[in-house]
């Protein structure tokens, strides 16, 4: 698989490290020996970029050791067999020193690469507060009377005002600060992000007591999330010295907010950390986020003293290098049973305070909503019944409609008979077909002279006069029709302009996907949302197969229709969905974060105690699929979308409303996605 496209540089991926070498208290060469065995392996596994801690050269705990020149020249030196040694290390290496520029000490993170200083950056914020007088032994960046220095026979920026380019990788631009830099009010590395830096890197000591690595995590957390960047964390480990201080060398990597990478504390020998970081994604958040542009204006005289430095960094695009991060396979819903919990408990109130408010503010206490027995009018039903709970109103003010048709089968109409039942609502049963022979006997219909013609034509009868029949029984008791329609339906156009799952008065469904609301089911039944009973129906529901029952079956009891069959499997769909709406990626990297993610159904990590099948694909399968939401998506359904009912937003990147994240024309081709989806290989 030599293929550019089972490479992770290919689709605008990074793969950084960070280094934590055990060290020896002032002995350079031990510790650049650890340096650079560790940089070789981090450069072995694929990695562009590898960080190691502040003054790792000298070990930060030498205190007056500092101002000893046999120590300053024996860290030059070393620094020096990083150097040579980096003209066959395939990275950029990022180490921390003291060094003394024009009879000043400067606390230094050095940049190296291809057997050269790129450049040299001074800590900007020198703790001398608590444990810490590092303004004792160093001074600060803003102190230094030159922006370069002579170095190994060369000239070399030197100053905290540095961004670094990576030439062969647009999108890669990085920043280094020292420990400290980030503890301020406003760190050095929010103008560097300001300036383009997607890629931001604290060489960092450390110590450790007590709560303080969950204060970092927090820290960097945040400040990868302000900067809309990921966030290389370094901290010294084994062989500092203890005499006042303890060290656990925790190294962190976050993107946007993130946690991608985190080391195990108080190793007692080196050890890396990897992630493979989305430089594209951040380059999209940015682009997307307009006030970071506005940012910039804002902050112009910063941003403007930063110098950009090119280095020559060359992603390994010779071999295949697959992701080494996880990508979940339903970004919709958390793997970690807290957390799904959690997004279950938060979009189920979302949609029932939506309709809660719509209920008091258009002076309407009664609803009218069709109940087919299957998924999305199940779910419908429960978010109505906890919103007639809040608003104190009986349940029966729900007026709820089963309305066999042509293809219902038993089991659809006796769960809708039995969900109406248990939820205590207002339920009625009408038989549509009487109304639907009459309109196919009016249109001249086959079907009406007998033959088994069931086209479109027969399908849109029945999907029309199951709405003519809610919206009238709206009007007559001075109610609200509620839409059942989901996401992923939209994103498909799988629905019938103008009537069934498309038009309602209020669609409390219209932004969660389907497979978020086969969870939120399960959820509500699990945790009892409407009372003790009615767990085995909503059971049934969702072990039943999605289907429109709009055919009948040439088998009596057989569903014939299976709506994955025609678009392809939900969840992969809604993988599909994901990132093409929330990050715009192109189709190729889409494929690849989609087999990355199914095709092998033993890797990576599954919603946890979820009833869920373990499915895998291939990648001609996901390619195929891939081809029909993107037509379906970019040609066939804007027109559908372009004028739905109002209904909540429940999440980031999750509207197809017109008037919230997703604006388009309904005439648009889809020929440019399709193309590019062309480049992915078959298998």
């Amino acid at each position: 698989m030599t293929h550019p496209f089972f490479n992770l540089y290919t689709h605008g991926f990074a793969r950084v490290a960070v280094g934590v070498p055990r060290c020896r208290v002032a002995d350079p060469a031990f510790n650049a020996a650890e340096t650079i065995a560790l940089a070789r392996k981090a450069a072995a596994q694929g990695a562009v970029i590898v960080a190691f801690p502040e003054l790792g050269l000298s070990a930060y705990t030498c205190d007056d050791l500092f101002h000893q020149s046999a120590l300053l020249d024996a860290c030059e030196a070393a620094l020096r067999t990083i150097v040579d040694a980096s003209n066959e290390i395939a990275a950029t290496v990022i180490v921390g020193m003291p060094l003394r520029v024009q009879h000043t000490l400067f606390n230094c993170a050095v940049v190296v690469s291809a057997g050269q200083v790129q450049g040299i950056v001074p800590k900007s914020y020198l703790p001398n507060y608590s444990e810490f007088y590092e303004a004792r032994q160093f001074s600060a960046a803003e102190n230094a009377a030159v922006d370069s220095i002579e170095l190994f026979d060369r000239t070399v920026p030197f100053g905290a005002d540095l961004v670094f380019q990576a030439t062969q990788m647009p999108l890669l631009r990085f920043h280094a600060e020292i420990c400290e830099d980030v503890w301020v009010p406003i760190p050095p590395s929010s103008f560097a992000a300001l300036a383009g830096a997607t890629v931001l890197i604290n060489l960092s000591a450390s110590n450790v007591v007590v709560g303080k690595s969950g204060y970092r995590h927090q820290l960097v957390g945040q400040q990868s999330a302000r900067c809309l960047a990921a966030y290389l964390y370094t901290s010294a480990g084994r062989g500092e010295s203890t005499t006042d201080l303890a060290w656990d060398g925790q190294a962190l990597i976050y993107e946007n907010g993130e946690l991608l990478a985190e080391s195990e504390r108080f190793l007692d020998d080196s050890h890396l950390i990897y992630a493979d970081v989305d430089l594209e994604r951040l380059s999209h958040e940015r682009l997307h986020m307009t006030t970071f542009a506005q940012s910039v204006r804002r902050h112009r005289d910063e941003v403007a003293r930063f110098r950009v430095i090119p280095v020559d960094m060359r992603a390994p695009l010779d071999r295949a290098l697959p992701l080494n991060r996880n990508v979940e396979r339903f970004p919709y819903v958390p793997a970690d049973p807290r957390r799904r919990d959690e997004r279950c408990n938060e979009v189920y109130n979302i949609q029932v305070q939506g309709l809660v408010q719509r209920l008091s503010s258009s002076k309407i206490s009664k609803v009218v909503i069709g109940i087919s027995g299957g998924l999305d009018s199940t779910h419908a039903l429960l978010v109505c019944a906890k919103a007639m709970d809040r608003l104190k109103l009986p349940r029966t003010n729900i007026l709820a409609y089963t309305m066999p048709g042509f293809a219902t089968s038993e089991r659809t109409l006796n769960q809708a008979r039995e969900l109406m039942r248990v939820v205590g609502c207002t339920a009625h049963e009408i038989d549509i077909r009487p109304a639907c022979e009459q309109m196919l006997r009016d249109l001249g219909h086959p079907y009406s002279e007998g033959q088994a013609q069931y086209d479109v034509t027969f399908e849109n009868v029945q999907a029309g006069e199951r709405t003519n029949h809610l919206f009238r029984l709206a009007n007559f008791n001075h109610a609200i029709v509620i839409g059942t329609g989901d996401l992923s339906e939209l994103a498909l156009g799988w629905c019938t302009y103008g009537v069934g799952d498309h038009m309602s008065h209020y669609n409390v469904n219209a932004s969660v996907p389907k497979t978020l609301i086969t969870h939120l089911v399960r959820w509500v039944a699990e945790t009892r949302q409407i009372g003790e009973s009615g767990v085995d129906v909503l059971e049934n529901v969702l072990s039943t197969e999605i289907s429109p029952e709009l055919i009948p079956s040439s088998e009596s009891g057989k569903i014939e229709q299976r709506t994955e069959s025609v678009i392809g499997p939900y969840e992969l769909q809604d993988f599909n969905l994901y990132y093409t709406l929330r990050f715009g990626f192109a189709p190729s990297k889409v494929a690849f974060l989609s087999y990355s993610a199914w095709h092998d159904r033993e890797t990576g990590r599954w919603p946890e105690n979820a009833k869920v099948a373990r499915n895998q694909y291939a990648l001609s399968a996901i390619k195929h699929n891939l081809g029909i939401f993107l037509d379906r998506f970019f040609r066939q359904s804007q027109f559908k979308r372009s004028c739905i009912p109002n209904a909540p937003k429940v999440g980031t990147g999750g509207s197809l409303s017109p008037r919230g994240d997703w604006r388009a024309p309904s005439d648009s081709e889809s020929i440019v996605w399709l193309k590019e989806l062309s480049t992915v290989p078959e298998q």
